[in-house]
C-alpha cells in the first residue's frame, strides 16, 4: 500500500488535515479522516455531512449508503452523519442540487484537483 502518514495530509485551506468522523469511521483507509493515496482511485477525500436527499441520490445512482453491511463493518449512514466522499460523487451531486454540505477543515486538499474551492465554499459547514 503507497500510504501517505496522516500528518503529511493537507486540507483545501492549507491547514493539517483533521478528523471527519469516528462513529461512523470513515476514509478510504477507515482512519477516521478523508487521507488519500495512489490506491484510493475513489479519492475519497470530501468530508460531508449527509443529508437525506444526497443518500437518496446516492442509491439511485447505485451506491446505496445507508443499508448496512456488516461484513465491512458498516452500520449504513442517516442523516447527519459525516462520510468521506468521493470527490466526482460530490460534484455530480451538487450539479444535481443535492450536494451535503462539506467539513473544509477536513477534506483533503486533492479535491482541488476535481472541484473549485469557491464551489466548497459555498457548501461549507465551516468556511
Amino acid at each position: 500500500m503507497n500510504r501517505t502518514r496522516i500528518q503529511d495530509q493537507v486540507n483545501v485551506l492549507g491547514g493539517p488535515l483533521l478528523a471527519c468522523s469516528y462513529a461512523p469511521l470513515t476514509g478510504f483507509f477507515r482512519t477516521g479522516c478523508c487521507e488519500t493515496a495512489a490506491d484510493d482511485a475513489g479519492r475519497h477525500v470530501v468530508c460531508v455531512k449527509v443529508t437525506a436527499d444526497f443518500l437518496e441520490f446516492s442509491a439511485r445512482r447505485g451506491n446505496d449508503l445507508t443499508t448496512p453491511r456488516p461484513q465491512f463493518r458498516f452500520a449504513g449512514l442517516k442523516p447527519g452523519d459525516r462520510w468521506c466522499l468521493c470527490a466526482a460523487r460530490w460534484l455530480e451531486a451538487c450539479e444535481a442540487g443535492v450536494a451535503p454540505p462539506v467539513i473544509l477543515a477536513a477534506t483533503h486538499r486533492s479535491a482541488l484537483e476535481i472541484i473549485n474551492l469557491d464551489l466548497l465554499r459555498r457548501h461549507a459547514l465551516d468556511a
